[in-house]
């Protein structure tokens, strides 16, 4: 048995490091050593009890499920990864076996999904090393470091916003997304390429001034006046064409129906479970929106992967990881990333592999 140091999630704010004995690997899976694992919101609202998403009200679960590594070893029957190979993973994992699975529904669907990174049977990547099946896992190009790798799932997330849910957007539309936080801004790259008109909307001026940086046309701060009026104005009154919600915050959710113009797609990103949120549904009907949303995406990281292969060079993905702390100051790191969102873009933790 090999052992090795883990994060685990107890409850609110009961973060601990472990020493654990890792499995023997079962002949589909490979032994990953983590290089870098970044701190996403969706860890910090669970740290705080403001979500449902990580289940430590099952058992203990080690988080993380921004993460890139090295396969250490490998599975008798793994055949798509070898050692030495820079991975990453996906996060919300089909058993691809179920009704639903086989009936071609989202991994969320799944009968027997599990979330790597909130689940307990599923350990995400705040530790030395992570067990996943092959199935889930990708090959990075060589010349990325792992803190790039570390930011393929939060970019898959942004990217599936916009395409995977069919807001489609091109050189005509005026795309409104509502946050800019890592998965906004990785959003706005992707409408970007696209050759929209990219407006962020978000209420700290640090993020509204980095989105510039990162895509944005156009920054909007709603607390300024009522984030309607100002898109209107925008838009000669017709509202925005593409509206990407990114932020998960109830007034950024209540927005959304404010701000799309008459038949708008909308992309639901941002992570609200576990509580409800008061907005003007009606909207739906007498705008004719088109609305969708996801938990966890389908078959996309490999798109992902060659997306970011194609801008890696473009934008500036190192500048966004403003903090960086060793695996064993978890406290420390997430403390900035809880308590210190006007100066912390992205939090990464290091674990010294090169």
């Amino acid at each position: 048995m090999m052992k090795c140091k883990q994060a685990f999630m107890y409850g609110p704010f009961d973060l601990r490091i472990e020493e654990v004995e890792l499995p023997d690997l079962k002949p589909d899976q490979i032994l990953i050593q983590i290089g870098a694992c970044g701190i996403c919101g969706s860890d910090v609202e669970c740290f705080e009890g403001k979500s449902a998403e990580g289940r430590y009200d099952l058992a203990p679960y080690t988080p993380g499920h921004e993460w890139a590594g090295k396969a250490v070893a490998v599975g008798s029957k793994v055949t798509s990864v070898k050692v030495g190979d820079k991975v990453v993973g996906d996060c919300v994992l089909p058993c691809n076996n179920c009704a639903n699975c086989k009936d071609g529904k989202m991994p969320s669907a799944c009968l027997n999904w599990r979330e790597v990174g909130f689940h307990p049977n599923s350990p995400g990547g705040m530790g030395e090393y992570l067990i996943l099946e092959e199935a889930y896992t990708h090959v990075l190009p060589n010349d990325w470091t792992y803190e790039l790798g570390a930011w393929v799932e939060t970019f898959n997330v942004g990217y599936w916003g916009v395409w995977g849910n069919h807001c489609d957007p091109d050189a005509s539309d005026v795309v409104a997304i509502i946050g800019g936080g890592p998965i906004g801004l990785c959003a706005a790259m992707v409408c970007a390429e696209s050759g929209a008109t990219v407006v962020v909307i978000d209420p700290i001026a640090s993020r509204r001034e980095n989105a510039l940086q990162y895509g944005a046309n156009i920054v909007l701060d709603p607390t300024e006046s009522p984030i309607e009026e100002q898109i209107l104005a925008l838009t000669n009154g017709r509202g925005a064409d593409v509206v990407i919600e990114c932020s998960g915050n109830d007034t950024g959710i209540a927005s959304v129906f404010d701000i799309a113009g008459h038949s708008a797609r909308i992309g639901m990103v941002g992570h609200s479970i576990g509580r409800k949120v008061p907005v003007e549904i009606g909207k739906i009907q007498w705008k004719t929106l088109r609305l969708a949303g996801s938990g966890g995406t389908y078959h996309w990281f490999p798109r992902t992967i060659r997306f970011m292969s194609k801008i890696k060079d473009k934008y500036d993905f190192a500048a966004l990881n403003t903090h960086h702390f060793p695996f064993e100051r978890l406290e420390e790191a997430m403390d900035m990333a809880a308590n210190h969102k006007d100066v912390a873009r992205k939090v990464m933790l290091t674990f010294g592999l090169d």
